[in-house]
């Protein structure tokens, strides 16, 4: 008896030729970006794939490296060797795409500044920007009489290990913007935010300093890789 068989479905590699509710492009813009995976929201960004590789391979493949986008962040060129084909335009695409996606987070916060009640409310503000840098980066957050927020600025000049610019810069920002009261949050690279002798001092230096100008400095925080260290909660400033 003769059976019939089944006849799958075979796509070319090249995602133009799939049907067309199944291209990602097609499927963001008939759907939401909000229906696509990770997987298919990468291969837009890639837009094309590589030799003998769809963009939706191709970004499976990367997908299955480096987990998540958080993990793609900050990378270098040496982290993508295995991507034969995939051209440094690419990978600074990907790149671009996750800081822009940090940045929205915080524009939104400056549209509709909340109210800063606790450590946890600027942890949960500043964490997802900040953990991953490689360098230590300083910032402060303007808060007006309500503990709103006025502004997040960072700072150029020096670091905690050079305290008198940065100190400077800090409070020439603060008044420029008639901030009430301040937060400052820096960055351990290592990944552990205990505080170092040079960030106690710091940060004694700092809270003298906003006594003399009428600016309360409510706390300084430091980020490290999902965990952080405020000095306020320390009750290291009153």
């Amino acid at each position: 008896m003769e059976k019939k068989s089944r006849h799958y479905k075979v796509y070319e590699k090249a995602i133009k030729n799939w049907p067309e509710d199944e291209r990602p492009r097609e499927k963001l813009f008939k759907l939401g970006e909000h229906k696509l995976s990770n997987t298919e929201l990468l291969a837009i960004l890639l837009r094309s794939g590589i030799k003998g590789e769809s963009a939706i391979d191709l970004a499976r493949r990367i997908i299955q490296k480096f987990k998540t986008f958080r993990n793609m962040s900050h990378t270098n060129l040496n982290d993508w060797k295995e991507f034969k084909g995939l051209g440094q335009a690419k990978i600074a695409q990907i790149k671009a795409a996750i800081e822009i996606g940090r940045r929205f987070r915080e524009e939104e916060i400056k549209e509709k500044p909340p109210q800063i009640k606790s450590s946890c409310d600027v942890v949960e503000i500043m964490m997802p920007r900040m953990r991953d840098l490689k360098k230590e980066v300083f910032k402060i957050l303007l808060l007006n009489s309500k503990n709103r927020i006025l502004d997040i600025v960072e700072i150029t000049q020096g670091t905690v290990n050079q305290a008198n610019p940065i100190i400077r810069e800090i409070f020439e920002k603060s008044l420029q913007s008639y901030a009430s009261s301040i937060i400052c949050v820096h960055n351990h690279p290592s990944g552990d935010p205990k505080p170092s002798k040079e960030d106690e001092e710091f940060t004694k230096s700092l809270t003298k300093a906003g006594e003399i100008l009428n600016i309360k400095v409510l706390d300084h925080i430091i980020i490290g890789d999902n965990k952080y260290y405020s000095f306020a909660d320390e009750g290291k400033i009153r």
